[in-house]
């Protein structure tokens, strides 16, 4: 019994010290850092889609085409390493943009190739993704539905 509380303590201590050495996260900095990374992403996203709709007949042809450049960027800067140092420089502002998206996708791709193409790749893309797909379609869903219903039907 002597010697569980002993371990007790110890973990106690050992979390206490933990709390007191780490260093505490700058919130602001933080906070700026993320919205000049997304900010960057997002400026980067509107000059492609200007450069598209000068090009294509229509403005949903230009954000297909915009839509599917991001997400080819964000798989390429992904491929050579440069996305996880904006990941990790940015946070959330370089999570949330769609390449944020590619960028989960390709990397889990590029984690698992060695186990193959459909039990490695093809799986282990979606176990961080298929949650959002999910529930993206779900909220899309929940939201068309109360605008039908509000709006009476049509």
């Amino acid at each position: 019994m002597d010697r569980d509380q002993n371990a007790i303590q110890g973990v106690k201590e050992y979390q206490r010290l933990v709390k007191q050495l780490t260093p505490k996260p700058n919130a602001a900095l933080l906070a700026a850092r993320a919205f000049l990374v997304g900010g960057t992403i997002c400026f980067l996203g509107q000059f492609v889609f200007d450069w598209f709709r000068f090009r294509q007949p229509t403005e949903g042809e230009a954000i297909a085409a915009t839509l599917a450049s991001m997400i080819l960027i964000g798989v390429v800067l992904t491929a050579l390493g440069v996305y996880d140092e904006l990941g990790q420089l940015g946070g959330m502002g370089a999570a949330v943009p769609i390449t944020g998206f590619a960028n989960s996708m390709a990397s889990a791709a590029i984690d698992f190739r060695r186990e193959g193409f459909v039990l490695g790749m093809g799986a282990k893309m979606f176990i961080i993704a298929g949650p959002v797909i999910v529930f993206g379609i779900l909220a899309g869903t929940f939201t068309g539905l109360v605008a039908w219903l509000v709006g009476g039907g049509r």
